[in-house]
């Protein structure tokens, strides 16, 4: 089993978080600490980079339905890019793309941020 990791850098306003390998109930506390630190820090505007993310269970689903109220009630978001198409398939078969911004570049993510009237999804239909 690959181990999961989270890194976190910031662009300005916006923080991004890298995650690494395996996302589970094992591993969700990680991404809970980390998504934990960034509210304490009133960093509100998060995107997160899934690109090399290999698995993710519904426990690191559950992470993001856990903070996104908290986040969006302080006037930010959490926004996702960069998912393989196996990734985004969990996501799709739980509803999260008509919950969440999911795009398939960082850059539009960020974009979003900066200009919220510029929504077009790049949804992963495959």
């Amino acid at each position: 089993m690959d181990n999961f990791s989270v890194k976190c850098n910031e662009i300005d306003d916006v923080a991004l978080l890298y995650l690494y390998g395996f996302l589970d109930a094992h591993t969700a506390p990680q991404l809970e600490t980390e998504l934990q630190k960034l509210v304490e820090r009133n960093q509100y505007n998060i995107i997160v980079n899934f690109k090399e993310l290999n698995y993710i269970s519904s426990a690191g689903l559950g992470v993001f339905m856990g903070f996104v109220e908290t986040i969006r009630s302080n006037n930010g978001d959490i926004k996702m890019c960069c998912m393989s198409p196996k990734i985004y398939r969990v996501f799709d078969l739980l509803g999260f793309p008509s919950l969440y911004d999911i795009v398939d570049e960082e850059e539009k993510a960020v974009q979003l941020f900066r200009n919220p009237k510029a929504k077009n999804n790049v949804n992963k239909d495959e």
